[in-house]
């Protein structure tokens, strides 16, 4: 039998890159914050965190505090980066670009298969961004301890210690951190240049540095502002900001990436020849208008926690997430390899849309924006 969390991950990553008939299972999360115990150890009651007189964890409650009087990050998180999951904007370097643009090129072309995550290797820099997987943070006055489903894990030094000067390449790199005020400062070297910046495929060189800002903002909230630095490779710095939100009384969920894998083999062909399987159309200015807005999407193996995809529009163009969509009807579009479509409710309004991946259809629903 496989374990729920085996293939999840991996099918996820596939699942926005190619269509195919992979089945995943996901664990089954309850309402976070609820008193309800699971004779597995996932669903028992946090000690020593506010609760509301229901018994949920109150998540806006004062941030708590160490003894030693700094902000605590402890607990499991589902952290989300929004767009930047999918595609960082970053400008290469004159002497990069032909390298940069020929790798994307080819990594697109392929369907993302060289990902490192697909070939269950550790995530490197973008460790914080995919919201899927949870991630358990351990933190004692001289280390914080950052653990993933996938067993990968992420040291943070608090002991006064200098960063490396020649760190040996790893894929989860050496991190060093220190306190300003309430923010914890975090700044990470010796990442391998195997790793990728987002599922695009951005390289980087082993010259890059990343430098995140940590807060939390309440019991339920943190924030962490990323910089990736890399003069070999881009043009100047990119920003990432990560919105994490806790996810309470509850656990990790182990899973072995390789055990059981059968997704990769089935990366087969190449973007090009898929989407000769389609006619693109032109769809008017104003049909397309109706579906900008907000969405809010639940990875299934974390579907406690929101994250908010966007529909823009730009010269006649509709973007997911920063990603272009290819009409193939007023309805339904082409997200990368991933067939989208829109639906309406009988006074014409778009609810929702559902984007085929390797789950199944995932029901992605509009959020009503206040005016």
């Amino acid at each position: 039998m496989v374990h729920p969390r085996s293939a999840a991950v991996a099918c996820t990553l596939l699942s926005i890159l190619v269509v195919g008939d992979l089945a995943c299972r996901q664990p089954a999360r309850r309402e976070p914050g609820t008193t309800s115990v699971d004779p597995r150890g996932l669903n028992y009651p946090w000690s020593g965190v506010p609760r509301t007189l229901d018994g949920k964890v109150n998540l806006a409650a004062p941030a708590p505090r160490t003894l030693d009087g700094k902000p605590d990050f402890s607990g499991v998180w589902g952290m989300d980066a929004g767009p930047a999951l999918f595609f960082i904007s970053a400008e290469p370097a004159a002497d990069a670009r032909p390298r940069v643009e020929a790798l994307l090129q080819e990594r697109d072309e392929n369907f993302q298969k060289d990902d490192p995550s697909i070939l269950c290797l550790p995530e490197g820099p973008r460790f914080n961004h995919f919201l899927g997987v949870p991630k358990k943070i351990v933190q004692t006055p001289t280390l914080i301890i950052e653990l993933s489903e996938d067993l990968s894990y992420r040291q943070i030094f608090l002991d006064d210690r200098p960063l490396p000067e020649d760190p040996i390449p790893s894929f989860m790199g050496y991190s060093v951190g220190r306190w300003e005020g309430d923010t914890l400062i975090v700044e990470s070297t010796g990442y391998k240049d195997r790793t990728w910046l987002d599922f695009a495929g951005h390289p980087h060189s082993e010259a890059l540095r990343l430098t995140e800002r940590w807060r939390r903002l309440d019991v339920g909230r943190m924030e962490i502002e990323e910089t990736f630095a890399d003069p070999e490779t881009y043009v100047r710095s990119v920003n990432v900001t990560v919105a994490a939100t806790l996810v309470p009384d509850t656990d990790l969920i182990e899973f072995v990436c390789a055990e059981n894998e059968s997704d990769r083999p089935k990366l087969v062909g190449t973007l090009t020849r898929m989407r000769e399987s389609y006619t693109p159309v032109k769809v008017r200015p104003e049909l397309l208008a109706q579906y900008v807005g907000t969405y809010d999407f639940r990875f299934p193996e974390n579907p406690t926690v929101p994250s908010m995809w966007r529909v823009t529009m730009a010269e006649g163009t509709l973007f997911l997430t920063g990603a272009p969509l290819v009409p193939v009807a007023e309805d339904r579009f082409l997200f990368g390899s991933n067939p989208v479509q829109f639906f309406k409710d009988e006074q014409g309004n778009v609810t929702h849309f559902a984007a085929t991946f390797v789950e199944g259809d995932l029901v992605v629903r509009r959020v009503t924006e206040k005016k």
